[in-house]
């Protein structure tokens, strides 16, 4: 740790991400014969690789082989020229041949046209991480899910990627939705879990969680809680007791005008069925559509809104020019 941190300081890349590098730097202690690392967290090439490099070399001092990265977002051919050019360059400047030859493997729903694609435009990838569309029938394709970790100990993470959609909202949210005058729903929304639930009857802001242009008032006549806890975790029976009565008093609120939307506690396989049958029937047609659906809006509350960009500001790695 202690040889990183000064080499970090040494090489004046002390902008990368410390979390990531801490990261690395676990991850280096557990598989020292192994390590391969994901550098497209934060930021690839002003966090990702400078971090990686950083751990490798001493790894290298240890006597251990590091084996390279992995790309898993933004536009991958240029992305693993410049990899490959910042290995070349490290590997000059400190005396590491090896280095220069560091493996680049690129994943991201990688399908033979990317693959054409790739060739086409000209990279330095070594190897293809390819799963869902090797053993996915695209007749009958998958539906791609991945959980993301956004709280540890009651502190808010965020993961950043090149690829805007792959960046998280942190922290412990709510979400509801909203109900217009007709019974059709307008827009989902999500909340900081300590914010009151939206009122029927009562206006609130709701914003794109990444586009500030996008923002629209909605006066919901009827709210529906789209979060359930079926189950807790380590919490103590008095924890339990509490986030209990607070979810009720949330589900309280927001479910005057709304009652029949809602789910009986514990709920069957049958009653879980018709509620999404339920909801389905509630929907626009135009949303539902096979060929050109019309986007359903999802939004954030204007504090959570402001929450995660002020959280983004502080994780992003700042460029600097030189």
């Amino acid at each position: 740790m202690k040889e990183v941190i000064a080499l970090r300081r040494r090489l004046k890349w002390t902008s990368t991400n410390i979390g990531e590098l801490c990261a690395f730097i676990s991850y280096a202690q557990a598989f020292p014969n192994g390590f391969l690392a994901l550098i497209d967290t934060y930021d690839t090439l002003r966090s990702g690789i400078r971090n990686f490099l950083l751990v490798a070399y001493v790894l290298h001092q240890l006597g251990y082989a590091p084996i390279g990265v992995r790309l898993d977002s933004g536009d991958l051919a240029w992305l693993s020229l410049e990899c490959r050019a910042a290995f070349e360059n490290f590997a000059r400047e400190h005396g590491v041949p090896s280095f220069s030859t560091l493996t680049i493997v690129a994943s991201n729903d990688i399908n033979e046209n990317i693959l054409v694609s790739l060739q086409d435009q000209g990279h330095s990838i070594d190897a293809f991480g390819i799963g869902t569309n090797l053993v996915t029938c695209q007749a009958q394709p998958a539906l791609g899910m991945v959980y993301k970790l956004v709280e540890i100990d009651g502190k808010p993470r965020i993961k950043l990627s090149n690829d805007m959609s792959k960046i998280t909202i942190p922290g412990r949210k709510n979400m509801y939705r909203l109900i217009g005058k007709k019974g059709v729903p307008l827009i989902d929304v999500m909340l900081k879990s300590d914010e009151s639930p939206p009122e029927p009857g009562k206006k609130m802001l709701c914003c794109h969680p990444f586009d500030a242009g996008k923002r629209v008032y909605v006066t919901p006549a009827a709210v529906l809680p789209l979060i359930f806890c079926w189950r807790k975790g380590r919490e103590t029976q008095q924890q339990q007791q509490q986030q209990q009565q607070q979810q009720q008093q949330r589900e309280g609120k927001a479910k005057q005008g709304a009652s029949a939307l809602f789910l009986p506690p514990s709920p069957s396989l049958d009653e879980l069925r018709n509620f999404t049958k339920d909801q389905l029937q509630m929907m626009r047609p135009d949303h539902l559509r096979a060929v050109n659906p019309t986007p359903y809006k999802i939004a954030v509350s204007a504090t959570l809104h402001s929450f995660l960009h002020d959280l983004w500001a502080k994780e992003q790695p700042i460029a600097e020019l030189e």
